[in-house]
């Protein structure tokens, strides 16, 4: 990890979406930080409640609310120093049928919480997102899209010197709520055929530690308006499916079932004009914003003549593993290795 323990100690710091599965592994990581108050923000009073079971400790505080409802993300957001938003509508083929209840979550809802912390003096804000919010053609992709241009669309208004907002993009977090590998032991487990959308389809891999690093990088290092993409290895869904079947010992078959609503048989991190202007670090790109003003002449007469002379980097033409490989991958993941 690189942030420094001093930035948290004696802080408050909510999570929005604080009972998901970013929201658990962040928590693990502020818990020895020295925070004064951790504020858990979500509308499952049942995850609130295990949660708060789970950790018996009084650092943390339980807020039932909902990020659509600003008035109680005002009465949490009083006195908090830092925010990082978790809370979305993130299952592409529920925000398919329902795309306006992601709106009024993912956008509505990011433009609630990052107005109340500018509002209530946050130091820092960063927002999380995701692959899908680039060249999005579904509903959760096109409103996670949109929360990224809110939070820039704030950011581009704000002195440093009070509130720093800013966002991270990351691909497929492994064996997250929701995700295709606990489906897929699940399956196992039960004897049942693996089903698998499109054995070519690929998809980035990143364990829930390299999301909470990406994160951390972010907080500290973040400039007015940033974006942090988080370089990850990728593979095909059918060399996923054989890499848990060879662990697990399984001869259950692989049942093709075809895309979902939504899906996309890669996706994309970065694209070609985001990486033109990014910044190369390590594990990371660091996407400045475009802080230009409404002059029109910088849009329309003066332009720019760099060229574009890179690809957009994505699940395609990322480091790509086998299946082998794959395995190795899945043997660092707690959850893997608890069900084995």
């Amino acid at each position: 990890m690189t942030t420094s323990n001093d930035l948290f100690r004696d802080k408050t710091v909510l999570i929005t979406g604080g009972t998901g599965s970013f929201g658990h592994a962040f928590l693990s990581y502020l818990l020895p930080l020295g925070c004064r108050e951790i504020r858990i923000f979500s509308r499952d009073e049942l995850k609130q409640e295990q949660m708060r079971i789970d950790h018996a400790n009084p650092v943390l505080k339980f807020h039932i609310g909902d990020v659509r409802d600003r008035h109680s993300v005002d009465s949490v957001m009083n006195g908090t120093d830092y925010v990082f938003h978790a809370a979305a509508l993130k299952q592409v083929p529920s925000c398919e049928f329902f795309p306006m209840q992601a709106v009024l979550t993912n956008i509505i809802g990011s433009h609630n919480v990052v107005d109340s912390a500018v509002q209530h003096g946050v130091r820092r804000v960063v927002f999380l997102s995701t692959d899908k919010a680039v060249y999005p053609i579904n509903s959760m992709g096109m409103t996670k899209a949109l929360m990224e241009k809110v939070a820039q669309s704030v950011a581009r208004g704000l002195n440093e010197s009070k509130t720093i907002v800013s966002s991270v993009r990351y691909g497929n977090v492994m064996c997250s709520r929701g995700s295709v590998i606990p489906l897929f032991i699940k399956q196992i487990k039960e004897r049942k055929p693996l089903t698998v959308t499109v054995q070519e389809m690929t998809r980035f891999l990143l364990p829930l530690r390299h999301a909470i690093e990406l994160v951390a990088f972010a907080f500290e290092h973040a400039r007015q308006g940033d974006l942090f993409v988080r370089k990850a290895p990728a593979c095909t869904i059918g060399d996923l499916a054989m890499a848990l079947k060879n662990l697990f010992k399984s001869d259950v078959p692989v049942k093709v079932i075809g895309m979902r609503h939504g899906e996309k048989i890669y996706e994309t991190l970065a694209t070609r004009e985001e990486l033109r202007k990014a910044e190369d670090i390590a594990e990371y790109f660091r996407v400045r914003m475009d802080d230009r003003d409404l002059n029109y002449s910088k849009y329309f007469t003066e332009g720019d003549t760099k060229e574009v002379d890179t690809e957009d980097y994505t699940s395609h033409n990322t480091v790509r593993l086998n299946a082998k490989e794959v395995e190795k991958l899945l043997l660092t993941l707690p959850e893997v290795v608890s069900e084995l």
